[in-house]
């Protein structure tokens, strides 16, 4: 690698390490080597900006983070909390599984692990310590579940990922469901153990009237992701278009409805999510003069055939690469690593025959994971924060289940006939 090349990445390391803001650490350091290294005229990087805002693509985000802004101001979460509770809180360990499961409801609208933390690890871990369990597995269980928010569909993760590869969305969506199912079961097979060996309260069984009285209460809820899903799948509208529909039954639902928001919250929520909107939008930005100065120097090629000339083994290639992903997730948010290094990975795939959507699936998981690995993992700061505790603490509490995390990832990674299962029965995706 040549000296300049160490100089970017000094420049983009040190960056980071002073706490610059990460979109303006990649536009600079960026722009320095575009500029400066490379000697390119500074109005490409104009260009380049344009070019990275106009993706269509980028839409689906915008209009899945209001989707996921409503339901945390309307009573949506709650509902889906509700409902979880009465299919499972009667079991030991039960109210856990159904935080858990609610995980799961919130990502599959809301794409985003940060937002599902705050919506339901917010909800349920003083619920949870009310309800007799310990104060470390509560913030264990609630910190690592949100990861669902970026495995099963819609992930704000695939969605940059594939515009990137240009991969199918819909078919990219699909591998994330398989992972999501065993998450949810091996987390709440080990809260069952645990909180049965511990004695932990369990609640009273609830009749059939009240789980039809839940049902009945929370079923507009309930339908938001099958509103999703169903109309994507059945060909009636795309990824992009579901992104729109939801945002707009969300917000029938909670003002006519439910009518736990009022007319005058509107302004209140798509205000705060265009901000969080724009946090992505200059991220994008950002990391596009970046990976600009990579692609004009070549370095993804170049890194592509250091790789190649050193590890001749797919599963060698694979392990390595789970390795620099945790690693990387620990110091880099998901939108940014998965912004710059998707191209870098990318030509090393059809060396090792490795499929890109099983790739994009071990890479959204990887980095999903460094939410939850200090120093850097933004869910130990907030959960931290709900309970006044603590990193250390924190990253204490989440050590089980991210074991338990680590060893469904290496199954996927080793297995990617079940991470495809799902694109090959509805796409025909890799034969």
């Amino acid at each position: 690698m040549e000296a300049s090349h160490f100089i970017i990445l000094a420049l983009l390391l040190g960056s980071l390490a002073a706490t610059v803001p990460v979109f303006m650490a990649l536009f600079f350091t960026g722009l320095f080597g575009l500029t400066v290294v490379a000697g390119i005229d500074p109005l490409i990087v104009v260009e380049v900006l344009y070019r990275s805002m106009d993706k269509f693509a980028l839409i689906v985000v915008l209009f899945f983070v209001l989707c996921g802004n409503i339901m945390t101001t309307g009573s949506i979460v709650s509902k889906l909390v509700k409902t979880a509770n009465v299919v499972v809180g009667f079991l030991p360990g039960g109210l856990a599984m159904a935080g858990i499961l609610a995980c799961g409801f919130f990502g599959a609208i809301s794409g985003s692990t940060v937002a599902t933390v705050v919506a339901i690890g917010g909800f349920m871990i003083p619920a949870l310590v009310r309800h007799g369990y310990q104060e470390r597995f509560s913030v264990g269980v609630m910190t690592t579940a949100p990861i669902l928010g970026v495995i099963i569909p819609p992930s704000i993760a695939m969605i940059l990922y594939a515009m990137v590869t240009n991969d199918s969305l819909e078919a990219l969506f699909l591998t994330g469901f398989i992972p999501g199912f065993l998450i949810i079961a091996a987390m709440s097979l080990y809260a069952y153990v645990v909180c049965r060996k511990q004695g932990v309260p369990v609640q009273p069984k609830p009749t059939l009237r009240e789980v039809a009285a839940v049902l009945r209460e929370s079923i507009w809820a309930l339908l938001l992701p099958v509103l999703i899903f169903g109309g994507i799948y059945s060909g009636f509208f795309t990824a992009n278009e579901a992104a729109v529909v939801a945002c707009f039954y969300a917000f029938f639902v909670e003002l006519v409805i439910h009518r736990d928001m009022k007319v005058r919250d509107v302004k209140k929520v798509v205000v705060s999510s265009a901000v969080t909107s724009a946090t992505l939008l200059v991220i994008v930005a950002g990391a596009s003069v970046f990976g600009e100065y990579l692609a004009f120097e070549q370095i993804p090629t170049q890194i592509a055939d250091a790789v190649v000339s050193n590890i001749q083994s797919q599963w060698v290639f694979l392990l390595a690469v789970n390795i620099l992903l945790l690693v990387i997730g620990m110091f880099m948010d998901i939108i940014s690593a998965t912004l710059i290094l998707t191209p870098i990975f990318l030509p090393l795939l059809s060396q090792f025959e490795v499929d890109t959507l099983h790739f994009g699936l071990i890479m959204t998981i990887n980095l999903g994971i460094g939410y939850c690995t200090p120093p850097l993992g933004v869910s130990l700061y907030i959960s931290g924060a709900m309970v006044d505790k603590g990193v250390l603490y924190v990253s204490r509490a989440v050590l089980p289940f991210i074991l338990i995390q680590l060893a469904i990832l290496l199954l996927l990674t080793f297995w990617p006939d079940l991470a495809l299962f799902l694109p090959r029965l509805f796409y025909g995706h890799g034969g």
